[in-house]
């Protein structure tokens, strides 16, 4: 089976146009993934460099012919990003500047633990703004909004981490359709990167979707070593997926990161709601932020004629918001994404961008991105 990094190795001689440097050294091949059907990538780019994506993809799809995996490899091609832009700035040597970037003969910093210096997401000095996704209980969609709210962000431009926190009930890599594992560099774990979001979870380090069987300590030790052990490198944004209640894992995430803000997630069941305001008030009394309620499964609306049906009856999303002091940010529909297993981008629960729902959720991050002010 071709692997991830056999990908990267056929493209290293493949060069970003603009700079005059390997696509692979700066680290702007992302997204890799390898199935049966073919491989799928996306490849960032200096703006200059656009005009030059059909020769490019020329160029990749014939090196990738070589590793003989069958069907047409899915291209992808973005302008990078001016976070991307000051990463890049940040591996030039004293007085290199923008033109230096330029020079063939300059060679990036490479790797984790190379000398590039990020500040530890627990710093005071971080900047990373952390949004813990809690529910009352199981079943509402929680790890549904994470993860589409977590692709919208990084569709939004921002840099996007996402820690599955649900160490009993992990999901999140299911769901983003990730198969690769984690790996090490150095002292730290690579977390792995999907839609733009770098992602961690239980379910990297378990065999054969094993059970975990763990008492409370061993869950805040899980929980302390996924901020502490993975090289997150700078975020904008970490999203955490919160068992759902108020158990050990959202009490630890509470203790451990004092400055979190916090979004709601709820169906509009009037019992769901209920259970569901007992975990904001435990935000309320550990004194963290909460920027919101999701209403998740609020409707069910006929694909032939349009008409909605509220299966789970109405306004349990307002009624919590209301009870909570905050706002109802969203309402999303009963229903799965329109993706196909053959698409080489496949996942169980990202909605695609150019999708109703996909717009929805794109307006759900603006919101988050307003009420974070960054």
């Amino acid at each position: 089976m071709i692997a991830r990094e056999d990908v990267i190795e056929a493209l290293r001689s493949v060069q970003e146009p603009t700079l005059k440097r390997p696509l692979a050294d700066l680290g702007w091949i992302r997204d890799v993934v390898v199935r049966e059907t073919g491989v799928s990538l996306t490849v960032v780019l200096h703006p200059d460099s656009l005009s030059q994506s059909a020769e490019l993809e020329q160029a990749i799809g014939e090196k990738l012919e070589r590793l003989q995996i069958g069907g047409k490899p899915h291209l992808r091609f973005r302008a990078r990003t001016e976070h991307e832009a000051e990463a890049l700035a940040k591996q030039q040597p004293p007085g290199g500047g923008a033109e230096a970037s330029k020079a063939p003969q300059q060679q990036p910093v490479r790797g984790h633990g190379a000398g590039l210096e990020h500040t530890p997401l627990l710093h005071p000095d971080s900047k990373t703004e952390f949004i813990a996704i809690a529910s009352g209980k199981g079943g509402v969609g929680k790890s549904t909004v994470t993860v589409n709210l977590a692709a919208a962000l990084a569709r939004a431009g921002k840099r996007v981490g996402l820690m599955d926190c649900d160490i009993y009930g992990f999901s999140v890599p299911d769901m983003m359709g990730i198969e690769e594992r984690p790996e090490q560099v150095g002292d730290k774990i690579k977390p792995i990167e999907r839609f733009g979001v770098k992602v961690i979870s239980m379910g990297f380090f378990v065999e054969d979707n094993s059970p975990i069987v763990w008492r409370g300590p061993m869950l805040g030790k899980m929980l302390r070593n996924f901020f502490a052990e993975i090289d997150w490198g700078e975020l904008d944004y970490l999203l955490l997926d919160l068992p759902p209640g108020t158990g050990d894992v959202a009490l630890d995430v509470h203790q451990i990161i004092p400055q979190s803000k916090e979004i709601i997630v709820t169906t509009p069941h009037a019992t769901a709601a209920f259970v569901a305001a007992r975990a904001g008030s435990m935000a309320i009394k550990t004194n963290h932020e909460i920027i919101g309620v999701v209403e998740n499964m609020a409707y069910y609306e006929c694909g032939s004629c349009g008409k909605r049906d509220y299966v789970f009856g109405r306004g349990g999303g307002g009624k919590l918001a209301e009870t909570l002091h905050t706002e109802l940010l969203a309402q999303f529909p009963l229903g799965t994404p329109d993706n196909h297993p053959s698409e080489p981008d496949f996942s169980q629960s990202v909605y695609k961008a150019d999708t109703p729902i996909g717009r929805e959720y794109a307006a759900l991050a603006d919101q988050v991105i307003t009420r974070c002010g960054r």
